[in-house]
């Protein structure tokens, strides 16, 4: 190694060593203030929450903000549009397995069903 080098190393090295205590000192500083902050701030909040009734404070868990969809007014109209043809599909499938049940309680005994041919005269 060269001195030249040698010398900077040895530079950057005292510097460092003469600036840590500075820095330590700073961010000591900084811890204690935030300590102090959080710990004010943690006062304040419970005195408030004295004053509050109990039953505030069993009222569950708290709901969260629903998120807002960043949608153009075309997209969400077409969502909705497709939220809606699929309700009613639902309730049309709901609606037919509530008549059909019905209908075919009295209409054949329970039992094994007559299989039809798979081959048929008519050719389908």
């Amino acid at each position: 190694m060269k001195l030249k080098n040698l010398k900077k190393k040895i530079q950057r090295l005292e510097k460092r060593l003469r600036e840590g205590p500075k820095k330590l000192a700073n961010l000591k500083q900084k811890l204690q203030a935030g300590e102090a902050a959080k710990a004010a701030k943690a006062k304040k909040k419970s005195a408030g929450k004295a004053h509050k009734p109990i039953e505030a404070k069993k009222s569950g868990a708290v709901k969260k903000a629903k998120k807002k969809l960043n949608l153009s007014p075309e997209r969400r109209a077409q969502l909705a549009a497709a939220m809606k043809a699929r309700w009613a599909a639902k309730r049309a499938a709901e609606a037919n397995a509530k008549a059909g049940s019905s209908d075919n309680q009295h209409s054949a005994p329970p039992g094994p069903r007559p299989q039809t041919p798979e081959n048929r005269p008519d050719g389908v």
